[in-house]
């Protein structure tokens, strides 16, 4: 009786309306909830407040830690295995100060690179400029100890030293190991190792590729600015700059097979760095160690470049053919030399040597100091008097004239 039923034709639209109405008005209403809160997880389960949620959180979340990598490859271990043979070479003089006294100081630094041990002696090889002008020499170890080293000999032509310090301390694995620089390919990997601008930054490895080899590189050993040599390297982009030089550049394997002597130096010039030969260094420190010096043999002459003379002199003083205008002039001949008993003068002009041509003094060195030894005869086509003449020359030892 007091409950209320509604028997009317209309009742269904009715409950249709109200139950589409619900619908509509809970999806309105989940709306305006994802709008208004964006922030909150939905898949927590309902009626958690925030401080059950961040505890959920903190429950799911992994924590951050630090993760230690063994990371080796074929670069850290060649680095490892040479690294320890690399040293500093401090080269210090005797200065004069303001107050009129004299002092040692050092002059510059550089690197070298152990390669040898004998008896209660390592030998190290660097470049003849770290050492040239000391009074005293100071060997930083890759350790950082410091000891005293002792200069056995230098030369200038190859720009290469070897520098003697006691071999307490050197363990065996600190001697490290040449490899055949004739084998290097154009592209293979290789590392600068040395100390760039100081000991501060001492043991610095920088990493590229053979960019070159046999290249050839003038060099002004007199420093008149003319080229006096040809300075036989290997081109690397791989990082060379001031205190690397005489360190040493290593293949993937850790093999020495150069020693890092130079750079091309220019604003507009970027990753050309020289290293001298590892095969090419061998013979030369090889001497230095026996003699203090390179034994090269020794015409006993000073020469001038046909070229540099004007072409009246080249008629009228030389008396040379018109179709010659390179080749070597002699200015002078010392006393009871080579070619002075092989009857070379004073303006001759030396065109072969043992029938190739010869058109520059660099020419003459190169086949001189790299293709004969002390003691070898050597054939000498030249031209004096505009007539063209052929002699033997038995070379010397130029440190005997």
């Amino acid at each position: 009786m007091g409950l209320y039923d509604d028997h009317s034709p209309n009742r269904f639209k009715k409950k249709r309306g109200g139950f589409f109405s619900g619908i509509i008005g809970g999806i309105i209403g989940a709306l305006l909830m994802a709008l208004l809160f964006p922030a909150l997880d939905w898949n927590e389960p309902p009626n958690q407040n925030n401080a059950a949620i961040e505890e959920n959180r903190g429950k799911t979340d992994h924590p951050s830690k630090n993760v230690s990598l063994d990371v080796t490859t074929d670069i850290t271990e060649a680095v490892e295995k040479a690294g320890k043979g690399v040293v500093g070479i401090t080269n210090i003089q005797t200065a004069k100060f303001w107050s009129g006294g004299e002092g040692q100081e050092a002059a510059g630094v550089g690197s070298g690179v152990i390669y040898k041990k004998a008896g209660d002696k390592a030998l190290i090889v660097t470049n003849n400029h770290v050492v040239q002008g000391s009074s005293q020499l100071e060997v930083t170890l890759s350790d950082g100890k410091k000891v005293s080293g002792k200069q056995l000999g230098g030369d200038i032509w190859t720009d290469l030293a070897v520098v003697e310090i006691n071999a307490d301390g050197i363990a065996d694995d600190a001697v490290t190991e040449f490899g055949d620089s004739d084998a290097l390919k154009i592209g293979e990997p290789v590392m600068a190792i040395g100390n760039p601008l100081g000991l501060e930054f001492a043991g610095s490895v920088t990493q590229g590729i053979i960019s070159g080899v046999n290249r050839a590189v003038p060099v002004d050993i007199n420093g008149d600015g003319v080229a006096d040599w040809n300075a036989e390297v290997i081109q690397t982009d791989a990082a060379i700059n001031p205190g690397n030089s005489g360190g040493a550049l290593v293949n993937i394997a850790g093999q020495v097979v150069g020693i890092n002597s130079m750079k091309i130096a220019q604003s507009t010039v970027e990753g050309i760095g020289f290293s001298i030969p590892i095969n090419y260094v061998i013979p030369i420190i090889e001497d230095l160690e026996k003699y203090g010096e390179v034994k090269r043999p020794s015409m006993g002459v000073t020469l001038r470049d046909v070229a540099e003379v004007s072409a009246y002199h080249q008629q009228e003083t030389l008396k040379l053919p018109k179709d010659v205008t390179t080749g070597v002039m002699i200015e002078s001949v010392m006393a009871n030399s080579p070619a002075g008993k092989a009857g070379l003068e004073e303006l001759d002009v030396i065109v072969e040597l043992d029938g190739q041509k010869v058109d520059n003094v660099i020419a003459l060195r190169k086949h001189l100091y790299n293709t004969k030894k002390v003691g070898d005869s050597m054939d000498v086509t030249y031209y004096r008097g505009g007539k063209k003449e052929k002699t033997t020359i038995k070379l010397t030892d130029e440190a005997r004239l």
